[in-house]
């Protein structure tokens, strides 16, 4: 019966085509006690965390099942709530939320997307349960420290295709911060 388990999550890892170091990179890194807190981006602390999915919105079948996997996430997660805050602010200590659709290319992202705020302690638990519904949509989780570069670029993972990101629309680039509107 173990071995059934283990076959079936290895099989499950295999299929996400997780890359492992940039999930390894996501990790935490907080700075040394006593040290005035960490000034650079070189190791920011993640205050949180976005799990985004990615679709092609001109196709009317990809957006209804990208819909559905969205629907299927807040109904697991008991989401009431619409995230009110910034789309790159950290919000440390906020609750888990949901963001409006984007139906167009917006912000980094160069095609239609959502994405879920996660606080650190939901991390886990949510990027599981979205690595193992996401079928044959594409997913994107990366940290939000307030380096919003080094979130979206070095500190992500993405399971299924890798899109690009546009990262020239950042303006935050120092741990804590958060973006103008």
């Amino acid at each position: 019966m173990i071995a059934v388990v283990l076959i079936t999550l290895l099989a499950a890892c295999v299929n996400a085509h997780y890359h492992i170091h940039d999930w390894n990179s996501m990790k935490t890194s907080l700075p040394s006690p006593g040290s005035g807190g960490n000034k650079s981006c070189e190791y920011a602390e993640a205050l949180s965390y976005h799990i985004h999915v990615l679709f092609w919105q001109n196709s009317p079948k990809h957006t209804a099942g990208a819909l559905g996997l969205r629907n299927r996430f807040i109904a697991k997660f008991n989401l009431r709530e619409n995230c009110t805050m910034d789309a790159g602010d950290p919000a440390p200590g906020h609750d888990m939320c949901v963001s409006e659709v984007d139906w167009e290319p917006a912000g980094p992202f160069t095609t239609a997307q959502y994405s879920f705020f996660i606080p650190p302690q939901k991390l886990q638990e949510t990027s599981i349960w979205m690595l193992q519904h996401r079928g044959i949509y594409d997913v994107f989780i990366h940290p939000n420290s307030g380096c919003e570069t080094n979130d979206h670029t070095k500190w992500y993972t993405f399971s299924g295709n890798k899109w690009p990101i546009d990262a020239s629309i950042f303006s935050c680039d120092r741990p804590g911060c958060k973006p103008k509107s």
